[in-house]
């Protein structure tokens, strides 16, 4: 009854207010170091250019009923339900090339538990450390370390290659820059986190941008089968008010033993973004997905099916209103479809549909300069039993989840 009490309470509180902005604290070395400003409609000095960003951020998050292995909520690999959590410590530097200094680069190092989860094959990851732990890997990563430069072609024709964010998907790796603490099924399970290759982007028109390139594939910097994967991103922004971005990759995930020969098993991942702040006040945007990959190893290895291509898709909408310059407020609606059961295998067993809904409600409050506090309820549910394992973690018990979590984060640049 307690529990049904403050749940209740939670909510009550939490929907009184409801809704977001995005946000951004990075500086300029310039700004950092005090000096001054370029005046506007001359050329950006080399430390105007170059940009800091760096966070740290601590949370308790609590569990209303079980919590999953290694005390990690079911299908949410981020949030630990082990009283506090040390979830990451960041320092970015950047720069974009420009017409001044046609060198760009960008270098992000991370620390905490966060950082277990964002590793790519290769750079302090193996084959063997998996879902929904990750622990096997040291608290530390390098999600980006890249170097561009901008060739004076038309309006300019920029090359990037290196290790960087993903194009795909709204949420990113680092909590300050997202709209909820905690990370939607999206882009926990539906889509990568990082990619190691190569890109080139070109402003087509005033509306229209391209990115084309190759990557190693998802979260992936050693190539696990000699292939390179296609990824391309076009947005559209016909005013500042209104943005769609759609990005896509394509290509080989599986290892040669799993393709079987000269077969070529290709995943694929087609993602929009639709970004609205037209109203005042008020930022609107919807993310969906559509996925699937041939001869999924995760089907095959039942050996029981004719049909053993998998597929998923989801939808997330955020909705967002700022009360004052201090108080925020998000709401996030989400729907993922995994009709195979291969993106949640952690606690279905594969081969069975699993369709899950979240809804999530954050308030955020600016507290002291850049100290940013959050508190969040979070309801999970599933047209399944997927949560709360029992018997060694083989029985999922609950078709729903609910959470509670309180989160501050301090932005030092």
């Amino acid at each position: 009854m307690r529990r049904r009490l403050t749940v209740l309470l939670c909510v009550a509180t939490l929907l009184v207010v409801a809704s977001a902005r995005v946000a951004s604290a990075q500086k300029s070395v310039a700004e950092v170091l005090g000096r001054p400003a370029t005046p506007e409609g001359q050329p950006k000095t080399y430390l105007e250019e170059l940009m800091l960003f760096s966070y740290i951020e601590n949370s308790f998050v609590g569990n209303l009923e079980r919590v999953g292995r290694g005390n990690v909520n079911e299908l949410r690999f981020y949030d630990h339900d082990a009283g506090y959590t040390f979830n990451a410590i960041e320092l970015s530097v950047k720069k974009d090339p420009s017409e001044r200094y046609r060198l760009g680069y960008g270098a992000v190092i991370t620390g905490g538990v966060d950082s277990q989860k964002n590793h790519s094959l290769g750079i302090f990851r193996d084959t063997d450390d998996q879902a929904p732990t990750f622990a096997n890997t040291p608290k530390v990563d390098l999600p980006e370390a890249y170097a561009s430069y901008l060739i004076p072609l038309g309006s300019g024709l920029t090359l990037k290659a290196g290790k960087w964010a993903t194009l795909i998907g709204y949420e990113v790796y680092e909590s300050p820059k997202n709209l909820n603490f905690s990370r939607s099924f999206l882009y926990t399970l539906g889509t990568p986190y990082t990619h190691t290759g190569l890109l080139a982007s070109y402003q087509v028109t005033k509306w229209l941008g391209a990115t084309v390139g190759f990557t190693n594939g998802w979260d992936n910097s050693d190539n696990n089968n000699g292939h390179l994967r296609p990824i391309g991103s076009f947005a559209l922004t016909p005013n500042d008010k209104l943005s769609a971005t759609v990005n896509y990759l394509w290509g080989p995930e599986q290892n040669r033993a799993q393709m079987r020969g000269d077969r070529l098993n290709q995943r694929w991942i087609v993602d929009t973004t639709i970004l609205y702040t037209g109203i005042d006040k008020t930022t609107l945007a919807v993310n969906f997905d559509f996925a699937g990959e041939e001869n999924d190893p995760a089907l095959v290895g039942l050996g029981t099916r004719k049909d053993n291509n998998s597929s998923w898709s989801g939808i997330a909408a955020y909705a967002g209103y700022d009360w004052t310059k201090a108080l925020r407020t998000v709401l996030r609606l989400e729907y993922f479809a995994d009709p195979q059961g291969v993106r949640s295998s952690e606690t279905i067993a594969p081969g069975h549909n699993l369709d899950l809904w979240e809804v999530t409600a954050t308030v955020e409050y600016k507290i002291w300069q850049g100290l940013v506090g959050r508190l969040e309820y979070r309801h999970d549910e599933a047209n399944r039993r997927a949560f709360s394992l029992q018997d060694h973690g083989l029985r999922p018990t609950s078709h729903a989840q609910d959470t509670i979590a309180l989160a501050l984060y301090y932005s030092f640049f």
